[in-house]
């Protein structure tokens, strides 16, 4: 038989009452703390995830895709040349003219120029350099324009040099860094006047062909001059290949 609960009195039930009302408001603001407390760690969380998300997409899906390196470009095979003798025609400054190339004797050089005409790396590149005094060139073949640009690789050893130094008229030879043989690329230059040009630590300069016809039409450009009237510069009138083929 459960015995009956004590009667309190008015003050002992009174102070009862006031720390169960106590310890519920106590209770009720720690759980509003740890709700308090559970937001920010939420709005941290999806923000790690939402910076991963984006991180993957920009990665995975957009401009943040790593781009694989550019091969190295290397030189056409000598093999290209052909062992022959190939003839070819171009336009310089409005005026055709024809040509031969000596794959027999400058295979590396005539594989090259042969290479870059057949890709039309040539249409409307300038020749940037005309010398009236000492020598006697046109010198073309630069898509900078400058004397400084190339077809993305260089090539050597110098081929064909004439052992004289001597440079008949006519002839097309490839341009390089001074004592420097493995530097030709796209540049050359084409003789119009009979030009002794000295070897230097690297040799020569590859003869890779010669005009045969209209080489009257370089001597003509020449007689204009350069456009500050030194004997070594840019041509007065802008001089563009276009038009150029092999075979």
């Amino acid at each position: 038989m459960t015995k009956p609960k004590p009667k309190l009195s008015k003050a002992a039930q009174a102070r009862i009452d006031g720390y169960e009302a106590k310890s519920t408001l106590v209770e009720g603001r720690q759980a509003v703390r740890r709700k308090d407390n559970l937001l920010p760690l939420g709005v941290i969380v999806g923000a790690i995830i939402v910076a991963v998300a984006l991180q993957l997409s920009y990665f995975h899906l957009g401009p943040g895709i790593p781009k694989p390196a550019p091969k190295p470009q290397t030189a056409p095979d000598a093999a290209l040349a052909e062992n022959r003798v190939w003839t070819g025609s171009m336009s310089v400054g409005g005026s055709p003219i024809d040509f031969e190339l000596y794959g027999d004797k400058a295979p590396k050089a005539v594989a090259n120029f042969v290479s870059l005409t057949q890709k039309g790396f040539f249409e409307n590149i300038s020749c940037h350099r005309l010398v009236t005094e000492g020598i006697f060139v046109l010198q073309c073949g630069d898509p900078a324009g400058t004397g400084t640009g190339g077809p993305g690789y260089s090539f050597g050893p110098v081929e064909n040099a004439p052992v004289d130094n001597i440079y008949g008229p006519g002839v097309l030879a490839m341009a390089r860094q001074g004592g420097n043989a493995e530097s030709m690329g796209s540049q050359f230059f084409i003789v119009y006047s009979k030009s002794e040009i000295p070897s230097d630590a690297a040799g020569g300069y590859t003869v890779f062909g010669k005009v045969t016809d209209n080489l009257d039409a370089i001597s003509k450009i020449a007689e204009v001059g350069t456009a500050d009237g030194k004997t070594d510069g840019t041509p007065k009138n802008k001089v563009l290949l276009s038009a150029i083929s092999v075979k």
